[in-house]
C-alpha cells in the first residue's frame, strides 16, 4: 500500500474500511468508496487519523464519527 497522504482512490478504500472496523459499523453502505469524493481525502483523513489515535469510543463519540462520515459523502 502506498502513504496514505497521497489522496488515491486505494487509500480511501482502505481507510474506509479501518474507520468501519473501528466504529463497528453495521450500515456498511455508509462506507462505499464511490460514494467519497477524493475532493474530500484530506477531510475523511483527519478522521482517519483521530480515530487511530483515539482508543476506544463512546457511545456519542461513535455516533460523532458516522455524522462526520455522513457530510463528507458526496
Amino acid at each position: 500500500m502506498s502513504r496514505l497522504d497521497e489522496a488515491t482512490k486505494e487509500n480511501l478504500d482502505y481507510m474506509l474500511k479501518e474507520i468501519a472496523s473501528k466504529l463497528q459499523v453495521v450500515n456498511q453502505s455508509i462506507m462505499d468508496p464511490a460514494d467519497y469524493d477524493l475532493n474530500k481525502y484530506d477531510q475523511l483523513k483527519l478522521l482517519y487519523d483521530v480515530l487511530r489515535q483515539k482508543g476506544k469510543l463512546s457511545v456519542s463519540e461513535t455516533q460523532a464519527f458516522v455524522q462526520e462520515l455522513a457530510s463528507i459523502r458526496k
